[in-house]
């Protein structure tokens, strides 16, 4: 276990079933818009009563370069995102970390809700979540290096102290949809990665 807050708590009552998709969103950029809009597109075809249930790890880390998102403005980065790309019938859950993989699915449904179907990229999710009973579809994702999520920092943060706009949504828009950005850039999302550190690391 960790010495980490768990916070925020679980519900009372979990959510039902859904279609799941679960990621740190530091920042949400292009490799979570590919995996939502696919899970989105499965839900619609195979199950259109289940609700799509975007699930945020990491909601009790201390801001650093890792982590420089607090988990209510990555669930305002999603909501963002998804009044663009027009996706309904959706929550947001924010799930604590706990440094414990074997029971971390436990853990989680406490959050997102029971064995339903989890839509990922990554083999070791896939794995965890497979092995507690749940169906999951395991999405190919070109590009993964240049989608990782410590790249997408970094490249954030060298572009944090740029007055240029413009030149921001060139090279980051690339990397994050153009909605998030603008997002990022109004409520000044960015600047505070120039104050965080020497370096990024290759953490998700």
């Amino acid at each position: 276990m960790t010495d980490l807050p768990m916070k925020p708590n679980p519900p009372p009552i979990a959510p039902d079933s859904g279609v799941v998709v679960l990621g740190r969103f530091q920042p949400f950029h292009l490799g979570h818009e590919y995996m939502l809009e696919s899970a989105s597109k499965w839900r619609n075809e195979n199950n259109p009563n289940a609700a799509l249930i975007i699930a945020i790890g990491s909601s009790n880390r201390p801001q650093n370069l890792q982590n420089p998102w607090t988990h209510e403005e990555r669930s305002q980065m999603i909501e963002t995102w998804s009044k663009s790309a027009h996706i309904v019938n959706f929550q947001i859950c924010s799930i604590p970390d706990i440094e414990d993989p074997p029971n971390w699915v436990t853990h989680a449904s406490q959050y997102h809700g029971q064995a339903g179907v989890l839509v990922t990229t990554d083999m070791g999710t896939a794995e965890l979540y497979t092995a507690s009973g749940w169906d999951v579809i395991l999405l190919p994702l070109e590009q993964r290096d240049r989608f990782e999520g410590w790249r997408v920092r970094e490249t954030a943060r060298m572009l944090s102290t740029i007055g240029d706009q413009d030149a921001i949504r060139e090279v980051l828009g690339t990397l994050i949809p153009m909605p998030v950005l603008d997002h990022l850039i109004e409520t000044n999302g960015l600047h505070r990665l120039a104050f965080m550190g020497e370096g990024g690391e290759p953490v998700g």
